[in-house]
């Protein structure tokens, strides 16, 4: 279980990173708090910090519901699969977010398998 919590800290590390990111965009692109928009590539960074927020809240939970129920190398596997997928949908959406679709699908594929993999598992133990 030690490297699934290595990749979920990871996980956290990266979106810490995106929070530090959209900080420094706002400063530099004056966007003065609480405003969330006015500036469209401070609303990009924005929009990633948010929307990775609204992924982890599936993938932290889902990440040892996998791995308990289903496969920890499976886990650990999806959970990279997460990570990268944050990187490529932050990269994307930041250069053009028509370009953030890759990045997404694969951050979606991976929580729908944690969960839904881990639910399966889950049901197949208490039988």
């Amino acid at each position: 279980m030690e490297l699934v919590a290595v990749v979920g800290a990871l996980a956290l590390v990266e979106y810490l990173v995106f929070v530090m990111l959209c900080g420094y965009m706002r400063g530099r692109c004056g966007v003065p708090a609480p405003a969330t928009s006015g500036n469209a590539t401070f609303e990009r960074y924005y929009r990633v910090q948010a929307n990775t927020l609204e992924q982890l809240v599936v993938f932290l939970p889902g990440l040892p519901l996998f791995a308990v129920y289903a496969s920890e190398t499976g886990a650990v596997a999806l959970g990279a699969l997460f990570i990268l997928g944050r990187a490529l949908y932050a990269r994307g959406y930041v250069l053009d977010p028509a370009r953030r679709g890759p990045g997404f699908l694969m951050t979606l594929s991976a929580n729908v398998v944690l969960v839904v993999g881990g639910l399966i598992g889950a049901l197949i133990r208490s039988l």
